[in-house]
């Protein structure tokens, strides 16, 4: 029996549900219930399709995957994979108003009307601009769905569900809380498939940072245990170069204790100060140094600039980079204001000689040099002598950044997510289809050692079709 077909019930019931003991046992919607729970969740749901989301912290547009899970029982997790995809850019009003929800105050510069809205009615608030773009994130989320549905000649049926993370707007995990704009209401309705969101407040219930996410599904994905040889270490970090960069420490062992030894988190930022001074300065630029608006392809711009090692000091002070794990970040650390302010401080004549170029090739050694001096660190402190790095996201493709990783790094194998059968893009939506799967089989999803959590549990919340 397919999730369409179970009848209608009350899903905030579990089959460990403690008020399930105090049921008639005569009633006769009891065996419906138990039957429907039975077959809704863990049992059928373990292998199949489900559709993973991302839209990252570089706002550069929404990811989805149609991802085929072959049974948990499996051991080969390459029997694995990712059927169809589809990405589209964020409508330019919904990208203005999530870059401005993700700074303090920020909607207070937002002027244009919202359609469908009358003038005297249109969003006036934070709070209002939150609610609005909550409903337009999930209706372009439901568009997407649908299309890449229809590109993939795959109906709704056989979707199990759909695992959306939302737009990250503001992470205090300092506060304990952090928020992910979207309404999985609309997204069920609009598609008819059930969708797994709010994965990050659960493990911050348990003390956790709720970031980064993606660790599990990277030892799942990646974490193979390998044996040490003449010619490889067996050790393996995953890198992902999103918005912000993040690591995932694989030791080589075995199975079990990698799984116990596994260590993750953001490093700081990859793409997201990047994008951003390439953005601002976007409009002014010589055509060919520049193949579109929202970032540096090739990194044409930042080669031809020179670092400037007084500037890279001084962004390399930033408290974050020395802060104990575990410990997240986004955009609340690293925007372009914090970049503005750090050039303001630097001394007259240095910032005077400062090219927009140069401080693009700075930004890009900034990235590169607090991810190597992370990975040098936990090397030193496994006592890991080199191995493999696994380079997924955007930043994948920046030929000149992973030059610059190689060269800081010259004991490890630089590869990408591709050598294992992941191309880079599409890793992290692939990783939520895989959450959204562990949701809905009722398993747990986080890694206490990654996010400092007292246990593991399961994450998100369910909206059912």
């Amino acid at each position: 029996m397919t999730h369409t077909d179970a009848p209608s019930l009350d899903h905030s019931l579990s089959p460990s549900d403690s008020s399930l003991e105090h049921l008639d046992p005569h009633e006769s919607h009891l065996e419906d219930l138990e039957s429907a729970l039975s077959d809704t969740l863990f049992e059928s749901f373990d292998s199949g399709y489900y559709i993973g989301m991302m839209s990252g912290t570089s706002l550069d547009g929404m990811d989805a995957v149609i991802c085929q899970f072959d049974s948990a029982e499996a051991t080969d997790a390459a029997a694995d994979k990712i059927v169809a995809t589809h990405s589209q850019p964020f409508p330019e009003h919904l990208r203005e108003t999530l870059l401005a929800l993700c700074q303090p105050n920020g909607t207070a510069q937002l002027a244009y009307p919202v359609k469908n809205i009358i003038l005297d009615q249109q969003p006036h608030s934070e709070l209002e601009w939150f609610g609005w773009a909550s409903r337009e994130y999930a209706e372009f989320a439901s568009t997407v769905v649908n299309e890449l549905l229809q590109k993939s000649g795959i109906s709704p049926e056989a979707i199990l569900a759909i695992g959306c993370h939302g737009q990250t707007v503001r992470h205090r995990p300092n506060l304990g809380f952090s928020l992910q704009l979207v309404d999985p209401n609309i997204i069920a309705e609009r598609t008819g498939i059930s969708v797994v969101t709010d994965f990050r407040r659960r493990d911050m219930a348990v003390g956790g940072q709720g970031a980064p996410l993606a660790p599990a599904f990277h030892l799942d994905q990646f974490g193979a245990p390998l044996e040490p040889s003449q010619h490889n270490s067996g050790h393996r970090i995953v890198v992902n170069l999103g918005g912000i960069a993040n690591i995932t420490v694989l030791p080589a062992s075995s199975a079990e204790q990698q799984a116990a030894s596994v260590i993750g988190y953001d490093t700081g930022p990859a793409n997201i100060l990047l994008d951003a001074w390439y953005q601002y300065h976007a409009p002014s630029l010589d055509e060919s140094l520049k193949d579109n608006e929202l970032y540096d392809t090739d990194a044409k711009w930042a080669q031809s600039g020179q670092v400037n090692d007084e500037l890279l000091n001084q962004l390399l002070s930033h408290p974050y980079f020395t802060q104990p794990t575990p410990k997240s970040t986004g955009r609340e650390d690293f925007n372009l204001s914090w970049l503005q302010q750090q050039l303001e401080q630097l001394p007259e004549q240095t910032h005077a000689q400062l090219h927009p170029q140069d401080v693009q090739a700075t930004l890009t050694e900034l990235s590169a040099r607090s991810l190597s001096d992370a990975i040098a660190a936990e090397a030193t402190r496994l006592d890991m002598t080199g191995g493999e790095l696994i380079v997924c996201g955007g930043g994948a493709y920046n030929a000149y950044l992973l030059k610059r990783l190689a060269a800081l790094l010259p004991n490890w194998q630089i590869l990408t997510s591709a050598d294992f059968g992941i191309a880079p893009t599409w890793v992290e939506a692939m990783a939520f289809a895989w959450l959204a799967r562990q949701t809905i089989m009722g398993a747990t999803g986080n890694l206490p050692a990654v996010t400092g959590a007292s246990k593991t549990v399961v994450l998100g919340q369910v909206c059912f079709a």
